[in-house]
This record gives C-alpha cells, structure tokens and sequence, in this order.
C-alpha cells in the first residue's frame, strides 16, 4: 500500500543531510531530438484542496498537447504512485517525483532541467491543496518559477468561486499565478456566472463540465490504478477534448530551469541481477528507484506473483514493492510456484527487501475488513489486519550508516508481530516514532516506501544484504 496522492504530508529538511538528494539518470531515450535550451513551456496545476479534480485535468492536457504532437513530460508533487500511472499513460513519458524534502531541490532542478532539454510541455501536479504541507506545493512552484493554475472544482458553488480564486492567487504573492479553471460546471450559465465573479487581473482559463466519463474512479488508497481502468484512453481523450475548448489549448509561458547536473553514481551494484515484483498486487515502484538500481549497475527483471510467476533465474536479490495484496489475498495464498521460490531465496540466505504490502505477503496471515483471514508467505512472524481508514501517513526517514535516506509512509493495515525492530524511522516534524525497520535473516521489511536516489549507498547496502 502507498500514499494516495493527495493524502500525503510533506516535512523538513531531512536530519542529517542537504537538500541536494541524488537525482536519477536522464530519461533522454525518451525524446531522441533533444533541444539546445532548457527554457521549457511549464504549467503548475494545483487546487484548493483534494478532490477538486487536479489529476483528470493534468491527464487531459497532456493528453491534449500529446495529440498535437508535442513532447509532454509530467512530475507529480510529493510521494506517489497512483496519479503517477495516469499521468504516463497520458502523456507516453515516465512520470517521476518532485518534492524539495524527499527529493531535494538539488534534484528537483536536475529533474526538470533535463525534462526542459527534450520536451515541448512540462506539466507539474501538485498535492493536496496548494498551500498544504511544509513544504507544500506552492513552495515548489515558487522555487522553480513555474506559473499556477488553480483547478476548482465549481459543483454546488456560484460567486464563491471569485474568492476561492482570490485567495489563492494572492495569500503568498511570490507564488506565480496563471489563472484559474473551473471544473464540474452544471452549464452555460453556471460557468458565466462563475467568470464574473472573478477579479478582473485574474484569468478565466475556462471551464470543464462535471462528467462522469470523464472523473477517474477512486478507492480507500486513491485513484485506480491505470491498468484497472478499461477505458481509461477514452477517458483520457475525453478530458483532452473538452480541454481544447479552453484557454489551456496553448501553450503556458516559458520557464528556464538551467543547465542539467546529473550525478552518477558510483556501480556498486555492478553484476547483481535484482528481481522486482510487479502486477496489480505489487506494483507502487517510483521509477527513480529502479533507475537508480540500474545506474549502480544492477540488472533488473520482472515477475509476477499473481501470475504464479518463478523468481527470474540467477536472481542475486528480491525487491516486493508495495500495492494491494489484501485485494488479491487469496490468489497470492494459491499460487504455491511463486512462493515456494520466495521462500527458497530466503533460505538461500539472499537479500530480500519487502515495502508495506510486500511485507505484508511475507507475514503469516493477513485479514481483510470483511474478516477473511488468509495465510500468507510465513517468511516474518506476524499478523495484519485491514482497517476502514489509513493508520500511518507522512514523511519518513531511516537513518543509517551512510546516513539518512528519505521516503514516506502511508497504510490502511495494522500489524502484530514478536519482532523487535532493527531501527525505527523518523519524522521531519515532531518526536513520534516513525515506521519500525525489520530484519529477519536476509529479509528488511518495513511500512516505509524508501526514495532510493536520497541515498545510492544505503540502497546499495540493502541488496548487498549489508548491515545498514
């Protein structure tokens, strides 16, 4: 399980480190004619809190400007995996995080410097409402100079849309401003009136009728995922074409970003064959993780669990993300090839690295809210039990010996286990305990989805099976 992407906080300055996280390797491969400048068109797209609809609008206007043949990168503020899968669907590029603590802002600007050197379009979701969170997304919008549009959702509103906008355009006047779009407007008139409540200097970027073929599905973690949407591309195109109705049509005002500074990191995972879960049950991976394990040298192949899939061969190390194993609960405890071959790598005594709902799969037994228990792997002692809303949320950060490496936590499961914790995560803000850090033979499991590019060496040291 992970964040959903408006359900995440953001913290400080991660303890111990500087802002300038690693950042992954340039996805130049994706865009083959690259440009000689890094001033890229570039458009914000925030809201004034969550449900307001940022993601469908961002999708349709990637989508939109795809059409048009442009070159569409897209990043998501904040940790994420679900408006992520969207959002690459829609636009045909990997879609990677931008946030100035998990990330740094370092590598944020590497990020965007090399998206603006090879695309036409930079679209950045924000998360949450735009000034939410510490650092919130009106701080990335400002860092970075990159113009805002406010998506408000209009549904039971009328001259109130005028000071929502207002407020948002001039609580912190450092935050660029671009204008405003309304969503979900009941009809031509309703859409007029919401025009002439705004303020004069505030642009009126249009309007998108509420529609249901349109609105993405939903669930406790957030957004379905892509692949579980039938028709999400006709969706997609129907948010794209009432889109090209709209001022959004053009293209945003450029934004120079700077000159690309990747880091290379050392190959310290030269010759390692590193297999990775990924289906519906096990599939929240940030890409810049899995770029990060190449860059270090690593070789990465794929199976899957729900397909009764064997480890791939010569597989050195095993990574279970995160995702949905509760839903699947009972096609996972039936297909005896895929864990029998867990379970040997295990025994074998090679590094096994289990995020949330992939230590979950590891556990003994896990029971849905319906109160179906199911067994599960049995590789970690313990028991999780789904609840009806999430139990942990926020920012995280493991400290080790090569230092800190930052992620986030966010879970609907409870769990029971005689393990005493490695190390406990902590927090950017405030003194609770963070997410406990497991070690049983060769297997580290924890709540806590790890941004790897925070710390290359600490990523290294997992699929070493080294003490950390």
């Amino acid at each position: 399980m992970s964040a959903s992407p408006d359900k995440g906080a953001s913290g400080a300055q991660p303890k111990g480190t500087s802002s300038a996280a690693h950042a992954e390797g340039s996805f130049s491969g994706a865009f083959p004619n690259g440009k000689s400048s890094t001033a890229c068109p570039a458009l914000f797209i925030s809201a004034p809190a969550s449900g307001q609809g940022k993601t469908t609008i961002t999708a349709g206007l990637a989508r939109h400007h795809r059409r048009l043949g442009r070159r569409v990168r897209v990043f998501k503020t904040g940790p994420d995996f679900l408006d992520p899968m969207i959002l690459s669907r829609a636009s045909g590029a990997p879609v990677l995080s931008l946030d100035l603590w998990m990330v740094g802002e370092a590598a944020c600007r590497t990020l965007l410097a090399q998206a603006a050197a090879e695309a036409d379009l930079i679209l950045i979701e924000g998360v949450m409402g735009l000034f939410d969170g510490t650092p919130s997304s009106a701080d990335l919008a400002a860092v970075f100079g990159v113009p805002v549009l406010a998506v408000i959702s209009a549904k039971a509103m009328a001259q109130t849309f005028g000071a929502v906008a207002f407020g948002l355009a001039r609580f912190r006047p450092e935050v660029p401003f671009y204008g405003v779009l309304a969503n979900r407007v009941g009809s031509a008139r309703h859409a007029r009136m919401l025009e002439e409540a705004l303020p004069p200097d505030i642009r009126w970027c249009g309007h998108v009728s509420g529609n249901d073929e349109i609105e993405l599905p939903d669930r406790h973690l957030g957004l379905h995922q892509a692949a579980e949407i039938d028709d999400l591309d006709a969706r997609l195109n129907r948010a794209a074409d009432a889109l090209a109705n709209t001022a959004l049509a053009e293209l945003p005002p450029p934004v120079e970003f700077g000159e690309p500074a990747p880091d290379v990191p050392p190959r310290l995972l030269e010759g390692k064959r590193i297999a990775i879960a990924r289906d519906a049950a096990f599939s929240f991976i940030y890409p810049a993780n899995v770029t990060l394990l190449e860059a270090l040298g690593a070789q990465v192949a794929y199976f899957s669990p729900l397909a009764d899939d064997p480890l791939p061969d010569h597989a050195d190390a095993l990574y279970l993300p995160g995702g949905y194993p509760e839903l699947h609960a009972a096609a996972l405890a039936s297909n005896t090839r895929s864990g029998a071959t867990i379970r040997a790598h295990a025994a074998a005594g090679k590094p096994l690295v289990a995020e949330c709902g992939g230590m979950l799969y590891l556990l003994e037994q896990l029971t849905n809210t319906h109160g179906v228990t199911t067994q599960m792997l049995g590789l970690l002692p313990g028991h999780a039990t789904m609840q009806t809303r999430f139990t942990a949320l926020g920012m995280q950060q493991i400290d080790s010996v090569h230092g800190p490496m930052t992620g986030h936590t966010f879970h609907y499961s409870k769990l029971t286990t005689p393990l005493t914790p490695l190390r406990s995560a902590t927090r950017p803000q405030g003194d609770a305990p963070g997410e406990a850090v497991f070690r049983v033979g060769s297997v580290v499991a924890t709540y806590m989805h790890a941004y790897w590019p925070s710390n290359p060496a600490f990523a290294a040291a997992l699929f070493h099976g080294e003490a950390f």
